[in-house]
């Protein structure tokens, strides 16, 4: 049996929130609009829900609860016949930070460097989020993802003793999957141990470091704020670089973020501001440089380790 590696560890991965790091407002802003609804009416009424159902002795969870809501507004025909082919279509309308999408072409061509692609070295994207997966799906990002963790919809439920073939289609009316900012933290690690490339691995599997697809030292998260604190805190306690980004527009973000960084929470703040001559850009770009630079490092070390040295002629006396 070989006693090589499982994956050659050659990614890097950087993880993306979404709202508020990559967009200025929440992703639901189309879909309100669409249906001519008052998002901070929505929101305030998401807010109250806790309480609300406390008084039923039901204890909600209040990162994820406004999906519930969402349905309860289908149901009530304020959102009528909302499909996910339409959170897909609405999700092209979202609106991002300067240099959004552009900033993950930037971001790939640093590998693009002879001295990185002479050792296979690749950069994927991943979108973390507690925001709806259909509208991520439909926006302008989508093509640059190589995974998505996010909320989901069913449409028609499957009936008891369902018969073999496909879901039907219709409006929205269960909840298929949540994903809230605790939960988070299980995609890094399904990232980290390629659960989500290759069939018949499971994150609860015990496997070795040397042996999980990628490595979180190789990995970057960015986020917007104290709600990312579990998984920033899972980042830097492996060896990864956690990114605070805030509005530059608003004051209030920067200072909330700047508590995170001396807190130790994360390792630097910036704006999100992702043109290509931002600070942020270079920033990125540098982190990634960086990252490269020591995996190429170390497969150059094990490449010397592992071969043998030719051999020589010996001098000798009286020889030219």
């Amino acid at each position: 049996m070989s006693d090589r590696p499982v994956f050659s560890q050659d990614i890097i991965a950087i993880i993306w929130d979404f709202d508020k790091t990559l967009t200025p407002k929440y992703m639901q802003q189309p879909l309100f609009e669409a249906f001519g609804v008052d998002g901070a009416s929505f929101w305030k009424e998401v807010n109250a829900l806790p309480a609300y159902y406390a008084q039923a002795g039901i204890r909600v969870n209040p990162e994820t609860c406004y999906l519930g809501h969402l349905l309860a507004y289908v149901e009530r025909g304020r959102m009528k016949g909302l499909t996910n082919e339409k959170l897909r279509q609405l999700g092209a309308l979202i609106k991002f930070y300067p240099g959004v999408p552009e900033i993950f072409a930037e971001l790939n061509a640093v590998l693009k460097q002879p001295a990185f692609e002479k050792w296979g070295l690749e950069l994927e994207h991943y979108v973390v989020s507690t925001g709806l997966r259909a509208m991520i799906d439909g926006s302008a990002v989508a093509e640059y993802l190589h995974g998505i963790w996010a909320c989901e919809f069913i449409e028609q439920p499957a009936p008891p003793r369902f018969p073999d073939g496909v879901p039907e289609s219709g409006p929205i009316s269960q909840i298929a999957n949540t994903l809230d900012n605790t939960t988070k933290t299980r995609a890094i690690f399904e990232i980290n141990k390629g659960v989500n490339k290759v069939d018949g691995i499971s994150v609860n599997d015990s496997i070795d470091e040397e042996d999980r697809r990628v490595p979180i030292r190789n990995m970057i998260y960015i986020a917007d704020g104290p709600s990312d604190v579990p998984s920033f805190s899972v980042i830097k306690k492996h060896g990864g670089i956690a990114l605070a980004v805030y509005n530059p527009d608003e004051p209030r973000e920067l200072k909330q973020v700047n508590t995170l960084r001396k807190n130790g929470r994360v390792d630097h703040l910036s704006p999100a501001d992702y043109r290509p001559e931002s600070p942020t850009t270079h920033w990125l770009k540098l982190q990634v440089t960086e990252i490269a630079e020591r995996i190429a490092s170390e497969k150059q070390h094990g490449l010397a380790a592992r071969r043998g040295t030719s051999p020589t002629h010996l001098e000798s006396e009286g020889t030219k």
